[in-house]
């Protein structure tokens, strides 16, 4: 599957050698403790331990303060993966890292993110979603798990009639998009506090924007931490780069066809996408999600490496 580049010849090969060079220029994981999360003061009582006196607060007030800390245990993740058939643009880049479509680059950053809790003992668990909730594992921390968890994310890249989605002319629908669905049962399924890791293009029906919107505030409602990576191919989607020739698109999920003039429709475009990526991005930051754009052409070195650096400098 990976003949082109030997680097890449298993999602295993390639989580652990891409977390082998991240954790070297590290000194802190930027997940390990990340569900350690300040609750409250309350004054101290004599003869207890002192570890946890906000010793700057004693400065201000003069008074003996504890600090009190909801759940410190280890991170539980779930790892939510859309694999609706909008996510395997460019159709050319399935399975290929060196010009990855949407779906390869998620698969390939979230067995890197498995690689990463797995070795800070963290349990983890995978979704993936379409229409509904198409898979859902439980949360495990054990390398055997892992490799089971890779195994699916693996056969996601095969270009088998499953994960095709009907490309290049092909008729008929593939798999369509209600992730919003899927992401209202992710929050009711996971009872406990959780870091949800969410891969997704967010491409959803002018209707279902608002319910989308309303299931990433549930989330937040059941206490979840929440990291959207928002994938998009930006040459084609955000920035509608094609040559100024008749052209013929094919909705990938719905299997319709339409020819245009990509020059006529160019500017149109751009403006919808700019207001619908915007519109996300302002919801994100009002329900405190760590929302991040991520164009799927500059592979995972460039895009979620960095990323996760930063992450580690503010925790």
């Amino acid at each position: 599957m990976f003949e082109d580049l030997e680097r890449y010849k298993s999602l295993d090969f390639y989580a652990r050698q891409t977390v082998e060079g991240f954790i070297a220029g590290l000194h802190r994981s930027p997940f390990h403790g990340f569900s350690v999360e300040f609750a409250e003061h309350r004054q101290y009582s004599q003869g207890e331990s002192t570890r946890n006196i906000d010793w700057k607060l004693y400065g201000r007030t003069d008074k003996l303060f504890v600090k009190r800390y909801e759940e410190e245990t280890n991170l539980r993740c779930q790892l939510v993966v859309d694999h609706s058939s909008s996510m395997l643009l460019p159709t050319e880049g399935q399975g290929n890292m060196q010009h990855p479509n949407k779906l390869t680059f998620a698969c390939y950053a979230a067995a890197v993110l498995t690689e990463l809790l797995v070795r800070q003992r963290d349990a983890f668990g995978l979704s993936l979603v379409s229409e509904g909730i198409d898979l859902q594992t439980d949360c495990r921390s054990s390398r055997a798990f892992q490799q089971y968890v890779l195994q699916l994310l693996e056969s996601e890249l095969k270009p088998t009639e499953k994960t095709k989605g009907k490309p290049k002319g092909a008729d008929g629908p593939g798999r369509g998009t209600q992730i919003t669905e899927a992401l209202h049962l992710t929050a009711e399924r996971l009872h406990r506090r959780s870091m949800v890791v969410i891969f997704t293009d967010a491409l959803v029906r002018p209707s279902d924007r608002d319910p989308l919107m309303d299931a990433l505030r549930h989330l937040r409602h059941c206490k979840h931490e929440v990291l959207m990576f928002h994938t998009l191919h930006h040459a084609q989607e955000v920035e509608f780069e094609f040559a100024n020739r008749p052209t013929e698109f094919i909705d990938l999920e719905s299997g319709q066809h339409l020819k245009v003039m990509p020059s006529e429709v160019t500017e149109r475009y751009r403006d919808i996408m700019h207001r619908q990526t915007t519109e996300l991005k302002r919801h994100a930051i009002q329900y405190r999600i760590d929302y991040q754009p991520i164009d799927v052409s500059l592979g995972i070195e460039q895009v979620l490496l960095p990323y996760l650096l930063k992450r580690s400098r503010h925790h």
